[in-house]
């Protein structure tokens, strides 16, 4: 089989502008404390020149405003974004509302993607993704929040935390048991839910190690939210009425593609951080050398680079079979690349770290931050471990049990000794 991960050469040119706006534009905001205010009016004027640049939304179809570019080219495009916290935003991709934006796309109404969606691309609302609960993280199978039909509307009750950016955002799309009585693959629906409904209650976000001064109403939290009988529309179910019971059908056809441009944005930030780790390396006079000559950072400049690589293949490998045979056939590649993406970053920015020594562990660089980000990474969207044993289980079905191993050995050799059984006593006779 062979896999193609070649793009045209004026696609190569986007890439070559992405890379220089990305450096020269966006990775210097970074350094500045801005209010909201002032980001904005810095960049809005960024962000219309990425629409005149045809790169706005991407990872919609064109007639939904984005490039229609596929996952090969949209992953390439991430690993540029993801150099930099603000760059996603500023191209009109960022998570959750790009995740959200999709997932209206394949599964919502007419009228749910004129409400919603397309103010959404606009950057006119920003929305949240209300699915993770306490004790129901990595087995979505265990979600409590329910919504109940009465008449025209939706009740909906339960206990749901992590939602990001809920706090800023416009709308929720929450995951909800619509029927518990069958299994919960077939039970759950979601529900587009407007912030400002009766019975919405954003307790607070949860302030995490990547955030710990955070404060609620801040971009980049990720709120708990009590819904107490809240009531919306029939009408908000994803779908419409089609769109009951596909809460977890459709939660894979939104997650699947994001996993992708995760890994990818983390090999942006993995190649920052190995960046930094060489420069100090080639800089960083001790001992005798500088620490480019010593065997150890040697060595870790090559288990870094090669991760990093590896990581790199696998996500546009998998970016390819979804392209060519779609998200569903493509599960393992996503979960292989879910795990190894998020082990090769953490590595590399820990590397980078100590490298840099005593520098490298203050806030007058960013690789702390950068590594207060990463430890996150493999939690979110599905635990290793979860994605481990997807592979694992996959693997395995491959394979029949056998009382004798297949390879045994003497039970090969009484085999052959049949198949060759003509050869064997015509060399007999001969000998």
């Amino acid at each position: 089989m062979a896999w193609d991960f070649c793009t045209e050469p004026e696609f190569e040119a986007k890439l070559e502008w992405m890379r220089a706006f990305v450096r020269d534009e966006i990775e210097p905001l970074e350094t500045l404390d801005l209010d909201m205010d002032t980001f904005r009016r810095i960049t809005d004027p960024l962000k219309d020149e990425v629409r005149r640049q045809g790169l706005w939304a991407a990872h919609l179809e064109p007639e939904l405003g984005g490039g229609g570019f596929g996952q090969v080219k949209l992953g390439l495009m991430h690993e540029i974004l993801g150099r930099c916290i603000y760059a996603p935003s500023i191209f009109g991709n960022n998570a959750p509302d790009s995740g959200n934006a999709e997932l209206l796309a394949v599964g919502g109404t007419e009228e749910q993607k004129q409400q919603w969606m397309q103010p959404l691309l606009d950057g006119k609302l920003r929305s949240a993704f209300s699915m993770t609960e306490p004790g129901a993280g990595a087995d979505p199978t265990l979600l409590t929040t329910s919504a109940v039909r009465d008449g025209d509307e939706w009740v909906i009750n339960g206990h749901k935390w992590f939602t990001s950016n809920a706090s800023v955002a416009d709308f929720l799309i929450v995951m909800a048991v619509t029927n518990p009585d069958v299994h919960p693959y077939q039970g759950s629906s979601m529900l587009v839910v407007p912030v400002d409904t009766p019975g919405v209650d954003i307790v607070r976000d949860v302030p995490t190690m990547s955030h710990p001064t955070h404060r609620t109403g801040e971009p980049g939290g990720h709120a708990e939210i009590l819904y107490q009988e809240v009531r919306v529309p029939f009408e908000n179910v994803v779908g419409g009425e089609a769109g009951i019971g596909q809460g977890f059908n459709l939660a894979q056809k939104r997650l699947g593609p994001g996993r992708i441009h995760h890994a990818m944005r983390w090999l942006g930030q993995g190649q920052r951080a190995f960046d930094m780790m060489c420069e100090r390396a080639v800089s960083r006079y001790t001992h005798g050398s500088t620490l480019a000559e010593k065997q150890m950072i040697q060595d870790w400049v090559a288990e870094s680079a090669t991760e990093m690589q590896a990581a790199r293949l696998l996500t546009l490998q998998a970016a390819w079979k979804m392209d060519t045979e779609g998200a569903s056939t493509a599960r393992v590649e996503i979960a292989m690349i879910k795990f190894w993406g998020a082990r090769a970053l953490y590595n590399v920015i820990d590397r980078a770290i100590q490298v840099h020594g005593s520098l490298g562990y203050t806030t007058d660089l960013p690789l702390e931050f950068m590594y207060r980000m990463a430890r996150a990474a493999r939690i979110y969207d599905g635990p290793d471990e979860v994605h481990k044993v997807t592979i694992a289980r996959q693997m395995l079905k491959r394979y029949e049990p056998h009382d004798v191993p297949s390879e045994h050995v003497p039970t090969r050799r009484r085999a052959a000794v049949e198949k060759f059984a003509d050869y064997l006593d015509a060399a007999s006779l001969n000998s």
